[in-house]
């Protein structure tokens, strides 16, 4: 592995030291889908082409933002030039704050940029590096692209509810639970905690084989 370009911070580099222990933890079935992200972003790249991921779920409001986050931060932590990760939704709503909050306790450091309903969130793993921009988007609105791009479906109620997605090169599902099932009970942060290291682990994996 090749190091990261920037120092993260300190509590950043400690949860994602942890959790490289814990990639065996992947069941064999969720790596099937894994490896499939991993040959689109190698393919791309090999051939000198950005590998744009676009992760869908029917808000973009927590785990396709979990997994746009957790991927760029991957990428960037092997060294793996030419990845650029987008999320969307079906729908527009807002970035949830319970998983702004998962990904503050994992260490990055994030600041709204405006208030309103739909808020600009930059997300930093360090001082020294450009924020990561985060706001809620159905999935074919800018930035994020318009073809070429690997669609990965992160909640079944997009993955069926949109069984064709325009101008995606690749579609893959790759499903989470959603946490906010346990929103507003004495369960809620250890789930959004567990949803966000799982798909810390799982980013963290397929990008892993991708650099290779």
């Amino acid at each position: 592995m090749r190091g990261p370009k920037l120092p993260l911070y300190p509590e950043l580099s400690t949860y994602i030291n942890e959790v490289w222990g814990e990639l065996d933890l992947i069941p064999t079935e969720r790596k099937a889908d894994l490896d499939r992200l991993a040959n689109f972003i190698r393919e791309r790249v090999r051939a000198g082409e950005a590998a744009k991921l676009v992760f869908i779920c029917t808000h973009n409001s927590r785990r396709s933002h979990l997994a746009q986050v957790w991927c760029q931060t991957a990428a960037e932590l092997y060294g793996l030039s030419g990845v650029e990760t987008y999320s969307g939704g079906t729908e527009l709503t807002a970035f949830n704050p319970r998983a702004v909050a998962a990904l503050e306790r994992a260490g990055f450091r994030i600041a709204a940029g405006n208030e309103g309903p739909n808020p600009r969130y930059s997300v930093r793993v360090s001082d020294e590096a450009e924020p990561m921009v985060c706001f809620s988007k159905v999935y074919d609105q800018p930035p994020n692209p318009k073809e070429g791009f690997c669609a990965i479906m992160t909640c079944s109620a997009a993955d069926e509810g949109c069984p064709v997605v325009f101008g995606a090169a690749e579609r893959i599902a790759i499903r989470y639970d959603d946490p906010n099932e346990f929103d507003g009970t004495d369960l809620e942060e250890q789930k959004y905690d567990e949803r966000c290291r799982q798909i810390a682990r799982e980013m963290l994996c397929a990008i892993r084989s991708a650099s290779v």
